[in-house]
């Protein structure tokens, strides 16, 4: 409550459904059952922003918003030095002065990574989703330490918004994405779903994790740009 203004947030399960118009839709519903029963009572907006659809906010960090992913791998040194040409305590010092207190620096808003939103935008548009909530969902935190010698690495994000079925979702390359993905299948309802939020965190991760890299080494993150994005066109 905030003086005479009521702010209510609602929480409904949408199954394999990103669930947009569905929560409007039962919202609706709710409202006119609250404006009928309860005395005093006047309508504002279906939405006071603190749903908080396509918007960085605290709440959502706290409640959450759609899905809720973490995903981690411990990746052991060997790999580490021969594949990503760094090694583990590299990664773990650049995440804390990079992604945490950089981010603070910079007043970040419970968010401390390098680029999610890269791999997102890239996974919303393939898999049919409303590209716009990638605002919320880059809202995350990436972690990294060495164990023994090797280097685990996580990514949490508290605010995927996917779904398999709804507005979209029959485009043509889209359904064959989404079946190439394993997430056209005969399962309970929102299994589908929670399967392309995995997916879909686990491909955050796998971009997270070869940026961090890239950038303990002077000069390869633009390298790499120079090499495979900017060919000379003729």
């Amino acid at each position: 409550m905030v003086g005479n203004l009521l702010f209510v947030r609602f929480e409904l399960s949408t199954g394999d459904a990103s669930g947009h118009n569905m929560v409007t839709l039962a919202s609706d519903r709710l409202m006119e059952h609250i404006l009928s029963t309860v005395p005093g009572c006047r309508y504002g907006s279906i939405s006071g922003n603190y749903c908080s659809d396509k918007k960085a906010t605290a709440v959502n960090g706290i409640l959450g918003r759609g899905k809720n992913v973490v995903t981690e791998l411990l990746i052991p040194r060997e790999v580490v030095t021969r594949r990503l040409h760094t090694s583990p305590e590299a990664i773990a010092e650049l995440n804390v002065r990079k992604n945490l207190i950089g981010t603070i620096t910079a007043g970040g808003l419970r968010s401390a990574n390098a680029h999610y939103a890269n791999m997102l935008l890239g996974f919303y548009l393939a898999t049919g989703q409303d590209a716009a909530n990638i605002v919320e969902g880059s809202q995350g935190i990436t972690h990294a330490e060495t164990r023994d010698g090797h280097l685990y690495f996580s990514c949490t994000l508290p605010n995927l918004i996917v779904g398999t079925v709804g507005n979209g979702k029959d485009l043509p390359f889209v359904a064959e994405n989404l079946e190439r993905l394993g997430c056209a299948e005969e399962r309970e309802p929102g299994e589908n779903a929670r399967r392309l939020a995995v997916l879909c965190a686990a491909t955050v991760l796998c971009g997270e994790l070869s940026l961090m890299a890239a950038q303990t080494n002077p000069g390869e993150l633009m390298a790499a740009h120079l090499t495979i994005e900017r060919k000379t066109t003729r």
